[in-house]
């Protein structure tokens, strides 16, 4: 980023951490520049609404609608995903204007402010523009008749202002003028409001309603005329007779239902017309969320470590109506269950509980468990099914862990689930054949072109994982025939050359066969997802001593391991591989298949490299500003390796509830936990240079290995690191 966005970066946080709560510390721009993708839409944890600035709707760069780097504004819409690698949502566009032109505003970048709940910016124009969410609405402050470098030609003299407001029904990310928008119904359209339902087709299919409302009559409207002969929704301008200095309030509510759900949602959640109240409610709400997780240390770190907070509980979104079971979906599963979900467990235990009953519920829906689920609609854009392991850590920790089931019919139900989602095949289900996979114990790449390896690595941890919870009711055969599954990976390594490779029906391996060659997409000559063969051949979390054995032992898996991190940092394949970033070696960063790779170190012998490692990619991959991060956010599975990382701890293996050990980032955390416990983390005598873990100490005694168990964290004490160089 350059000198000129720094400089006006640091001058939208100035005063950041003066108000004296954790809210102060969070940055909504950090990630919002780069290949982060991240929103600086004002949203509430977990909520369906994050109403916030679009400045552009054109490729994978505007997955969130919003490039930091951008100096004027399409609109403001509604909905918005977080640091995701598709674009969608953008449902309902509002832009304040003063004069007739309807296109991009320009806007004072210092004017731009985000803060949990809040987003506010000047436009050119001379409208101040304000945000506050709800969780399935949003509130809207326009100030018109403020100063600008286009403010005096567009308002006339004296103190009444050209005060105009579009509204464009037909606007969404991904795509507004090629037949996204499939259907649109707008019911009677008034003076002070109007509602509607749109059917759209982008990353999914799904239906929207909404519900806007004016806090002072419109003088009049009109529809502008259709850009393009496949519009289907109109873009409506709304005329006020306002002073100079007066502000419009304007309250839009959105529902997975009719309008009238909209309407009601609207009416439960902002009953009034009070900005600030709003505001207040919103910002409580995350300092109580951000309060799970305390950290001491520096300004930068604290930044970091409750942008991180932040980022981890945007989503999952509850799609239920207000008042209503919540049901969550934006539910990324093949980047979630490495350690978002893990850390939901201990931080939100009963959203993660709810978060568990909607996976249930969606695959009751679908008939199979959910892979990528945007507003309760799967996207199948991932491999593997990872909602499983998410299931059966829930499971595991909770209900096996009381050596009982209390809700025994519940979780014979839903064992029933995985069972089938992992056994049976699925009508529309394209990334999965069973009776192939069963066949020759992997998939061949001359039967399923592309990611044949990827697929069957990732089918391997989940059959993991059904074995776990098969074992934990009892079903031994089901847990025997699980478990040979979850060995299918050595099937794809290669012991002549030490690394996964293709294999076709014969049992040959893919040749010529270049390690370092990226890819991603099912329609490709590749065996890999987002990643190559240097990168896949560790993804063995269900059995790392395994691998390390076929290896050639500790001492070559070591050497073999740090030699990832030292080869050339090549970015070579086919299809779109903009995800695989944050590269140090061969290891990415930016992508989740190498997220555990780091602490593998620890199983190999080698604790110094897992720390050397760990502080290499703080100290380049998360930095507080708007290109800090070096990929997609991922809906908050980056910033969960980070926050677990600053801890100390990892879910190397994310079902089933141990963590290995790396080195502490931060001083002290504390983790506020159910029934009042606490668990405080120190590091003493951390510094730049004393990096590496002399010993740990588990409340008050040596801690043998390099194991941490989740029992041990729930039931609060104190983890201790003696740091030294």
């Amino acid at each position: 980023m350059n000198s000129f966005y720094t400089t006006l970066f640091a001058s939208a946080l100035a005063g950041v951490a003066s108000g004296g709560d954790l809210a102060d510390y969070v940055d909504p721009f950090v990630g919002t520049s780069s290949t982060g993708h991240t929103t600086p839409a004002a949203a509430l944890p977990f909520g369906l609404v994050q109403a916030g600035p679009d400045t552009g709707n054109d490729g994978w760069e505007y997955c969130s609608g919003y490039r930091y780097d951008d100096t004027s504004v399409c609109g403001f819409s509604q909905t918005h995903l977080n640091g995701t690698g598709c674009p969608d949502l953008g449902d309902l566009l509002l832009l304040p204007a003063v004069s007739d032109d309807a296109g991009p505003q320009p806007f004072d970048k210092k004017s731009e402010k985000a803060q949990p709940g809040y987003y506010a910016v000047t436009l050119d124009c001379g409208v101040r523009v304000e945000i506050a969410a709800a969780e399935h609405s949003a509130i809207y402050r326009f100030t018109y008749g403020g100063t600008g470098p286009s403010a005096a030609r567009t308002q006339p003299a004296g103190g009444k202002i050209s005060a105009k407001l579009l509204i464009d029904t037909q606007w969404g990310l991904g795509g507004n003028m090629n037949g996204h928008i499939l259907e649109s119904e707008v019911g009677e359209i008034t003076s002070v409001g109007f509602s509607g339902t749109n059917r759209r087709r982008s990353w999914v299919e799904r239906s929207y309603s909404y519900a806007v409302a004016f806090s002072r009559p419109s003088a009049s409207w009109r529809e502008l005329p259709k850009r393009d002969a496949k519009e289907k929704a109109p873009r409506l301008v709304f005329d006020f007779d306002m002073e100079s200095g007066e502000a419009l309030v304007v309250k839009v509510a959105l529902s997975r239902g009719t309008a009238s759900a909209a309407a009601s949602n609207l009416a439960k959640e902002i009953p009034a017309w009070d900005f600030e109240e709003v505001r207040r409610k919103a910002r409580a709400k995350w300092n109580d969320v951000l309060a799970t997780a305390v950290v001491e240390g520096t300004e930068e770190q604290k930044r970091n470590w409750y942008t991180a907070l932040y980022h981890l509980f945007v989503q999952p979104n509850n799609v239920a109506d207000a008042g209503e079971r919540p049901f969550y979906s934006t539910l990324s599963t093949w980047d979630t269950f490495r350690a978002a979900g893990p850390l939901y467990t201990i931080l939100v235990p009963d959203k993660a509980a709810e978060f568990v009953d909607s996976m249930l519920a969606q695959g009751r829906k679908t008939g199979y468990l959910p892979i990528w689920t945007l507003w309760g609609e799967e996207n199948q854009c991932m491999i593997g099914t990872h909602s499983i392991p998410m299931i059966v850590d829930w499971f595991l920790k909770t209900e096996n862990g009381k050596g009982k089931m209390e809700n025994g019919g519940y979780w014979l139900a839903a064992y029933a689930q995985i069972k089938e989602t992992l056994t049976k095949p699925h009508p529309g289900r394209h990334k999965e054949n069973w009776d192939l996979y069963g066949r020759y114990g992997y998939y061949p790449f001359d039967k399923i072109r592309g990611e044949s390896v990827s697929r069957t690595l990732e089918c391997a941890y989940d059959d993991w994982c059904a074995a776990q919870m098969a074992a934990a009711l009892g079903m031994d055969g089901d847990r025997a025939f699980f478990m040979k599954r979850s060995e299918n990976w050595r099937n794809v390594f290669d012991t002549t050359r030490r690394l996964v490779r293709g294999r076709d029906t014969r049992g040959g391996w893919r040749t010529p066969f270049d390690p370092f060659a990226l890819g991603h997409g099912a329609d490709l000559d590749n065996d890999f997802t987002e990643g190559n063969s240097y990168q896949y051949t560790w993804h063995v979390m269900q059995n790392p001593e395994g691998l390390i054995e076929a290896l050639g032992g500790r001492g070559v898996a070591a050497e073999r391991l740090e030699g990832l991190f030292t080869l050339p940092s090549r970015i070579d394949g086919e299809g779109f591989v903009g995800d695989v970033s944050g590269l140090v070696g061969q290891y990415a960063h930016g992508n989740e298949p190498s997220h555990h790779t780091i602490y593998f170190f620890q199983y190999a012998g080698r604790p110094d490299l897992t720390a050397k490692y760990v502080r290499e990619v703080f100290d380049r991959f998360y930095l507080p500003k708007p290109d800090g991060l070096c990929g997609n956010d991922d809906c908050g599975q980056m910033s969960a390796w980070y926050l677990f990382s600053a801890m100390g701890f990892y879910p190397f293996n994310p079902c089933g509830g141990e963590y290995v050990l790396g080195a502490p980032q931060v001083p002290k955390a504390t983790l506020s936990l159910k029934n009042g416990r606490k668990f405080t983390i120190v590091a003493k005598g951390l510094s730049k240079e004393n990096r590496y873990v002399k010993s740990v100490a588990l409340n008050g005694k040596p801690l043998t290995g390099f194991i941490l168990k989740h029992s041990d964290i729930v039931s609060g004490g104190e983890l201790v690191f003696e740091m030294t160089r």
